[in-house]
Formats: C-alpha cells, sequence, structure tokens
C-alpha cells in the first residue's frame, strides 16, 4: 500500500445526544506546522447544501414558500432549455437533481475560483444548456441549482444567503465559528489551508474563493466540527435543538421532507455485503441509503484540497462527520467516516485504507497512461507545418462567454475573459486538436480543444472534453458550444 499523506483532519461523532468524540489531528498548513484542532474551520463544500435545504425549510414553516411553489413565482427571469421545464420547475426540482441537465452542468463558471460570473450570470445559464435526459427522470449531481436556491432564501426572506444561515441556523445551533462562505471570516486564525497530496507530496493551496457571496448555497460554508456536532444532534432530533431539545428550529414535519427519498439514484434486489444496500436516493440536500437494515443520511464535498463527509444513522442515534484539508490524500474523509459507522453498524470489518488506495492506484495508472500517451504524441516533431494564425481568434459560448485564441511569444494560448485561470499554451495534437496545459494546477484539468474548419481551413468553432477520464466533473468543457466572433 502507497503511503498518502493528510496535512490535517478532523473529527466529531455524537451517539445518544451526547458528543462522545471531538478532536483535532495534524496540522492546518504545513507551512505554518499550526495543530488542528476541535475548533479549526475547513471548508465543508457540498455538505453546505443540506443548510440551504433547511434554510427553505425555515422558509416553509413560516408560510412565506411553499415546496411546490414555481421558481418563477419567486425568480422571474430564471429560465430552463424549454418554456415547459421553465414553467414547472419548482423549489425542490432545484434541490434534487433532476433537472434533465447533465453531471455538474455549468460548474465551469465557478471551477476554477477567480471567475467574475454572478448569480444573474447563473439564471441565466440554463436556457443555453442542453438536457442529457428528460425532466425529473434521471439523476445527475448538480450545483447551480442550488445557488439558484439560494437566491429563492435571498428573495423570500430579504436576507442574503449566508446571512440567512449564520443568523437563522448557525446562531441558534451556537455554532459561533462557522460563517456561509470564506469571505465572510472576521477571524483567520485557526482555519484549515487546502492542500493536494498528488505524487505522494503535499502542496499548500490557496483557499477557494467565490466571487459573488451568494454562490455559497451549494458548497460555501466553514466550519469546525465541534460547530459540526451541534448540526449533527438537530438532524438527529428531527430539529429540535437546545440544552433539553425543548427549541424546534425546523418542523419535524419539513424535516421528514428534507430526509425523504425524492429521486433514486439506484436499486438492488439482491445486494451484497457488507451493507446489503437495496436502494439509493437523494433527498432534499442529502443522499439516503440502506445499509445491514439501516437508513442512512449522508452526503459528502469537495473543494480543491478540502474534503468532507457527514454520515447519521438515526436508528442508531449516531452522527459523524470528518473534515480534512487535503485531497486525495487515501481519502481518509471517506474511509475514516466509513469505519466509525461499522462499528455502529455491526458489519464485518472493511480495511477501507487499502480499499480507497488501491482504487486511487488504479484511476492514477489509466489516468497517467492516458494523459502521458497524450503529451507523449505533442512532444513527437511534427513532419507538416501548423498555420496558427488559422485558429488565432475571439470565439463565445452562450454561457461561458468569451475565450480568446492568440499567439504569445509565436506559441497558441487560449484565455477565458471570464475565468482568468483558465488560461494556458495550447499544443498540437492531432488533426484540428490541440491540448491545452492550464497555468492553474491546484486541480489536473487539462483539456483538448477541438477545432472546426471552414472550407478554407480557418477555425469557426470550438468544442472541448477534458483530457483525464478522471477529470473532477466541475470542469464540465464538453458542454462549451464556441462558435468565432471576429471574422
Amino acid at each position: 500500500m502507497s503511503i498518502r499523506p493528510n496535512a490535517g483532519i478532523a473529527v466529531a461523532v455524537v451517539k445518544d445526544n451526547e458528543v462522545v468524540h471531538l478532536k483535532g489531528y495534524g496540522v492546518t498548513s504545513i507551512l505554518t506546522k499550526e495543530a488542528v484542532d476541535e475548533n479549526t474551520l475547513f471548508a465543508i463544500a457540498s455538505n453546505s447544501k443540506a443548510f440551504t435545504t433547511t434554510a427553505l425549510a425555515i422558509l416553509v414553516d413560516e408560510g412565506k414558500l411553499s415546496w411546490d411553489d414555481k421558481v418563477v413565482d419567486h425568480i422571474p427571469e430564471f429560465k430552463m432549455y424549454s418554456p415547459y421545464v421553465t414553467e414547472n420547475f419548482n423549489i425542490q426540482d432545484l434541490l434534487t437533481h433532476r433537472s434533465g441537465l447533465g453531471l455538474g452542468a455549468g460548474d465551469l463558471m465557478f471551477f476554477p475560483d477567480g471567475s467574475d460570473f454572478t448569480i444573474g450570470d447563473v439564471l441565466q445559464s440554463f436556457q443555453y444548456q442542453k438536457p442529457v435526459s428528460a425532466f425529473r427522470t434521471k439523476y445527475d449531481y448538480d450545483n447551480l441549482l442550488y445557488v439558484v436556491a439560494g437566491e429563492v432564501v435571498a428573495r423570500v426572506s430579504g436576507m442574503g444567503w449566508a446571512n440567512f444561515v449564520e443568523t437563522k441556523i448557525m446562531d441558534p445551533l451556537g455554532m459561533n465559528r462557522s460563517v456561509g462562505v470564506y469571505q465572510r471570516l472576521q477571524d483567520k486564525n485557526n482555519v484549515a489551508f487546502p492542500h493536494s497530496s498528488e505524487n505522494g507530496e503535499l502542496r499548500q493551496l490557496e483557499h477557494y474563493t467565490k466571487s459573488d457571496a451568494s454562490l455559497g448555497a451549494a458548497g460555501g460554508i466553514y466550519a469546525s466540527v465541534n460547530d459540526l456536532s451541534k448540526w449533527l444532534l438537530l438532524n438527529l432530533n428531527n430539529g429540535k435543538y437546545g440544552a433539553n431539545f425543548n427549541k424546534q428550529l425546523i418542523s419535524e414535519n419539513n424535516h421528514k421532507e428534507l430526509w425523504k427519498p425524492h429521486t433514486n439514484i439506484g436499486f438492488n434486489v439482491a445486494p451484497s455485503p457488507p451493507y446489503k444496500t437495496h436502494f439509493s436516493a437523494y433527498g432534499l440536500g442529502w443522499l439516503l441509503s440502506d445499509k445491514n437494515g439501516f437508513i442512512v443520511v449522508e452526503h459528502t464535498g469537495g473543494l480543491p484540497g478540502m474534503l468532507s463527509r457527514t454520515m447519521l444513522i438515526p436508528e442508531l442515534n449516531v452522527g459523524i462527520v470528518v473534515l480534512t484539508n487535503t485531497d486525495p490524500g487515501a481519502y481518509s474523509f471517506s474511509t475514516i467516516a466509513s469505519t466509525i459507522a461499522d462499528a455502529y453498524l455491526g458489519v464485518d470489518k472493511t480495511d477501507w485504507i487499502a480499499n480507497a488506495d488501491k482504487r486511487l492506484q488504479e484511476s492514477e495508472a489509466e489516468s497517467d497512461s492516458i494523459t502521458t500517451a497524450v503529451w507523449q504524441t505533442v512532444a513527437k516533431p511534427k513532419s507538416t507545418k501548423i498555420d496558427y494564425s488559422n485558429f488565432v481568434g475571439t470565439y463565445q459560448d452562450n454561457w461561458f462567454g468569451k475565450v480568446e485564441v492568440f499567439l504569445k511569444n509565436g506559441k497558441p494560448w487560449f484565455t477565458s475573459y471570464r475565468s482568468p485561470k483558465l488560461n494556458g499554451e495550447m499544443f498540437f495534437y492531432k488533426a484540428n486538436t490541440f491540448a491545452v496545459k492550464w497555468e492553474y494546477r491546484d486541480m489536473p484539468c487539462d483539456a483538448f480543444a477541438m477545432f472546426t474548419l471552414d472550407e478554407n481551413g480557418k477555425a469557426i468553432g470550438i468544442k472541448m472534453k477534458g483530457i483525464s477520464p478522471y477529470i473532477d466533473f466541475s470542469f464540465d468543457f464538453q458542454d462549451l458550444d464556441l462558435k468565432r466572433i471576429d471574422k
């Protein structure tokens, strides 16, 4: 088994309404060497989604919103890829990954960070996206529709999403250090820095920050395991909190709605050990499944250099949260949570670390072989001289905006006007295809740029896709349809 270093890890476990484990391990930064403790703040990424659905549940309880409300009733400019879908898209459709759009559609607006896209751009983007399935028929995980859900919270309540979550959820629970997005941190002491552990070496990264704080509804929260232990207890008590759980944050009916299977993910008639899982489904901000006869409610989260996992086993009154500031680090966020959960679920012991390490080695080997072959092809001497001037120009995609192909010291470069970290040299690969090596290296996301040429050999369009088959789904280059706009 290879060694996968982790910078820091924090773990909280609650059982029978008591915190039974609360501890940090490792360091917040490989540069400062400051220790992780139970109050260290981590980016929890998509574990933020359950806070967004809880925020909406509060508004439903207050009578300001209904789960069946049409989105256009609250956001008139919201527009999907067809009039029928636009008119019928309701609040729960924002939360259940059944829109008809593909996995991570539009995420390129915010990955990598540093772009200037706003909530207005998000609301206009869906009409230009192409569906991959019929509306409400298939599960395909998305982020941008949760951003729209955050905008619903803002418009209905009159408070920005981050302010609402902090005021209406975190403050009552006593989550005193947590914030909706990184930019709202007043005290940046004891905050974990993200790290990459590629090739067995740790490298510290910069914090992922969103240009528009309203975009945090899909994954912006920074929290500690100490604060999240209170979040676990709230959910294990059906929306109740306080010293004797005598206060109600959301009604029991609406808490049940969050944990109701809304979108089918999978079903097995003859499930395999150790969990014998029959079904998996998505609720409202939560993944649902059965494991060894118990319902498990969970979610994961991931940003560059930050990974998290939350698990709840309501019938056993158990809650687990693991936060890490290293990606992939043998996926310790997942393996630790699984190991702890297994002890409560009563299943045979599984070496999750070895399993994760094996999967990582296999995927990295396949990815390396493919990407290495691409760059070896790029490096081979070419018998044909390429006239780069045929490719130079400005191109535009309806939702992503303008990009430019230009010459820099005689070499072709690609740059995005609105996402400046997507900037890099282009290398001729084959036929009309170039490989783009981004200057951004926090995540492996180099891409192919495949040009369409006119009858004179001049480029008129670009289609793209990631080079590695294991590229993170949020780099949805394949959804771009870039058309040349300078003639």
